[in-house]
């Protein structure tokens, strides 16, 4: 659980003294931590491999490592966001000294696998949002997966108070299954990646060692590496650049505040739990053709999280505040593109307001602006789905050696 302040807040991560202050590229000789924040369940095992794969690089300069999985990440829900740890370090004392903290305080590399995590971050085991770059070291760098140039990712990025880096690798989210690994190369070309952007941390020789010695991995992965390692771009972020960190910490309630007995209050029936919202479990997210709806009431009845609502002329506009983009209200509706999925960056400037008010004030405008964003960032499924096809290299999309 994120450290509190009294009365609320976020508390500043506290650094070792020795480091505290200094830039994350600085400190060569102490203990490197590497974080990947990821999807649960569609990319636990992608990150897993990462973070295997840092350590067992590392391990070809003669340092030491582990990993680890947030604990309160465990078990792991469809989407929700989640995050595992490779902790790197020159020695037996400093690795203990850094894996006995519940989770890393300052991260050197923040690597999101996927784009849409860059607005904020909600486990399933604590209330409210957190920024992604939240214990980012000053100096450090925050790698994304995405085909969004820098100004885009920055609008839903918070500012630092120091220059950092934004490191993109192009590329399209990979997402697999509970018991489906999408083996498409995307974990060569982030470590590629990190060794680019981060050679203090791992260096492009020691990861094609490490691959030249599994007998799992071939030519291909050698492939993805070095495409990781050659198309990633760099953005230096200068202090105070990114949006505002608006996100509000939550205030947990005292003891004195408690009902005996340490009860907590039950959400009642009709009404919405208003401390757990579920907006940043979403990829995508549904938009309503209210005009062509014909109040069959289909989506109402099987969405799983009950995120529509029920207005008096019979239409169901979308509480965005807690739809987590699963896609059920669009595969069930009747209607053609009546409900359509389109990526959840296309929406930074409207969050997650109603939108319903601006058909009923306006529908024309309403119906253009609805167009607009289909034709940017219409999904027509889950990446998951998407099992024919290799991982971005030589500026296409190649087809997958693996049968």
């Amino acid at each position: 659980m994120p450290e509190r302040v009294e009365g609320g807040g976020r508390a500043a991560s506290s650094a070792d003294p020795a480091v505290e202050g200094r830039s994350s590229t600085e400190v060569r000789e102490e203990a490197k931590s590497v974080e990947f924040t990821y999807r649960g369940i569609f990319q636990k095992t992608l990150a897993a491999n990462l973070c295997k794969h840092v350590v067992m690089a590392a391990r070809k300069r003669d340092w030491l490592g582990s990993t680890i999985q947030r604990y309160s990440d465990s078990p792991e829900r469809n989407g929700i966001p989640a995050k595992q740890f490779a902790v790197i370090a020159p020695d037996e004392v400093k690795l203990q000294a850094h894996m006995a903290k519940y989770e890393p305080n300052e991260l050197d590399v923040i690597t999101v696998l996927d784009d849409t995590l860059c607005d904020g971050v909600e486990s399933w085991a604590y209330y409210g949002r957190q920024p992604i770059n939240l214990r980012l070291r000053r100096g450090g760098t925050l790698l994304v997966i995405s085909h969004r140039p820098a100004e885009e990712l920055l609008k839903v990025i918070p500012r630092k108070d120091w220059e950092w880096t934004l490191a993109i690798l192009p590329g399209t989210p990979s997402m697999g299954g509970l018991w489906v690994y999408r083996d498409d190369g995307t974990d060569m070309r982030v470590l590629g990646a990190i060794a680019r952007v981060r050679p203090d941390i791992i260096e492009l020789d020691e990861v094609r060692r490490v691959v030249e010695s599994d007998d799992q991995l071939g030519e291909e992965h050698l492939g993805a590496l070095e495409d990781g390692y050659e198309s990633v771009r760099v953005h230096r972020v200068a202090a105070g650049e990114g949006k505002e960190d608006d996100y509000e910490p939550v205030r947990l309630p005292g003891w004195r505040e408690l009902r005996e007995g340490i009860i907590v209050e039950a959400v009642k029936p009709g009404e919405r739990n208003p401390h757990y919202k579920s907006s940043s479990d979403r990829t995508m997210r549904p938009v309503v053709n209210f005009d062509t709806c014909i109040k069959c009431r289909q989506c109402w009845i099987d969405c799983p999280d009950e995120c529509f609502e029920v207005t008096e002329e019979g239409l169901h506009p979308i509480n965005y505040e807690y739809c987590t983009g699963c896609g059920i209200c669009s595969q069930v509706c009747p209607v053609e593109d009546c409900i359509v999925m389109v990526n959840d960056l296309e929406f930074i400037e409207e969050g997650d307001r109603d939108v319903f008010g601006m058909w009923k004030e306006d529908p024309e405008a309403y119906n253009r602006w609805r167009e607009e964003k289909i034709a940017r960032g219409r999904i027509e499924h889950h990446g998951y789905y998407n099992a024919d096809t290799w991982a971005w290299a030589g500026g296409r999309q190649a087809e997958s050696p693996v049968e």
